[in-house]
C-alpha cells in the first residue's frame, strides 16, 4: 500500500513543524521544506524518536524548477501526495517610505508567488486522484492592511485570493482547499524575544499555541465534502477583531 503523505511547505520551528508532527502522528509520512535542508534536522529527529515518518527536502519554493522537481520527487519515492500545508511566514514590518522594491518584491514572492507555486503543484498531482486538501496559512493581514504592514498585508491578501479562486475550480475535482486566518501572536521564540509583554499573555491564553493550530488543520483535512470549511479564524480569546 502507498504512504499517506503530507508536504510542509515552511516547517519552520513553531506553527509549520507542529502541524507536521500532528500528521506524522496520524500515520503519514511528513515531507517538510526549507530552504536550507540542514535546517529540518532537529524536526525529523523528533518526528522519528516518536515513532513517525519524515522526509527533509532543501527547496526555495519561490523557484519553479524546485517546486515542480519537488512534487515529482515526493510522488516518485515517497508516495502520491495526500495533503500540502503552505506555511511560509514573509512578515516584515516597515513604513510605506521605507518599503524598498527589493523587500516588496521579496514578501510578495515567499508569501504569494510561492504559494501559487505549492498549489498549482499540487492540483497536478492530486486532480487525478480526485481527492487531496491543500491548505494555505492566513494571517490578520490577510484581511486588513495595518500601519507598517504594506508588503506584507499585498502579500497575503493575494494569498487569500488565490485560494478561494482554487477552491471554486477545484471543490468539484474533489480537493479541499482550505484558507485558515491565524489572527493574533504565536508562541514563537520571535514573539518571546521581540513583544515580551505580549509574550507575558501567554498564561492567560493569549497567544496562539502551535499545536492547537495543528489541531485545527487535522480537523479540516478530516472534514467530509459536504461540510468543507474553505475559511476559518483562529485567535487567542483577548484578540479583538
Amino acid at each position: 500500500m502507498p504512504e499517506s503523505v503530507a508536504v510542509i511547505i515552511g516547517a519552520g520551528d513553531a506553527t509549520g513543524g507542529a502541524i507536521a508532527k500532528r500528521f506524522a502522528r496520524e500515520g503519514y509520512t511528513v515531507c517538510v521544506t526549507r530552504r536550507s535542508e540542514d535546517a529540518l534536522a532537529p524536526l525529523v529527529q523528533e518526528i522519528e524518536a516518536a515513532g513517525g515518518k519524515a522526509r527533509p527536502f532543501g527547496c526555495d519554493a519561490r523557484d519553479e524548477e524546485q517546486m515542480v522537481a519537488l512534487f515529482d520527487t515526493i510522488e516518485n519515492e515517497v508516495g502520491p501526495v495526500d495533503v500540502v500545508v503552505f506555511n511560509i511566514g514573509a512578515n516584515v514590518f516597515f513604513s510605506i517610505r521605507e518599503t524598498t522594491a527589493r523587500v516588496y518584491r521579496k514578501v510578495w514572492e515567499m508569501a504569494a508567488f510561492a504559494g501559487f507555486l505549492a498549489g498549482r503543484e499540487a492540483a497536478r498531482v492530486m486532480v487525478p486522484r480526485n481527492k487531496g486538501t491543500i491548505i494555505f496559512t492566513g494571517a490578520t493581514a490577510s484581511l486588513r492592511g495595518g500601519k507598517g504592514f504594506s508588503a506584507f498585508a499585498g502579500a497575503k491578501f493575494a494569498l487569500r485570493a488565490l485560494a478561494q479562486s482554487m477552491a471554486r475550480e477545484l471543490g468539484p475535482e474533489g480537493i479541499h482547499v482550505v484558507h485558515p486566518i491565524i489572527d493574533g501572536a504565536i508562541d514563537t521564540a520571535f514573539i518571546r524575544d521581540t513583544f515580551p509583554a505580549k509574550y507575558a499573555e501567554k498564561e492567560q491564553g493569549g497567544i496562539l499555541n502551535p499545536e492547537h493550530i495543528a489541531d485545527t488543520y487535522w480537523m479540516l483535512h478530516q472534514q467530509p465534502r459536504d461540510a468543507w470549511t474553505h475559511e476559518i479564524d483562529l485567535r487567542p480569546w483577548m484578540e479583538t477583531f
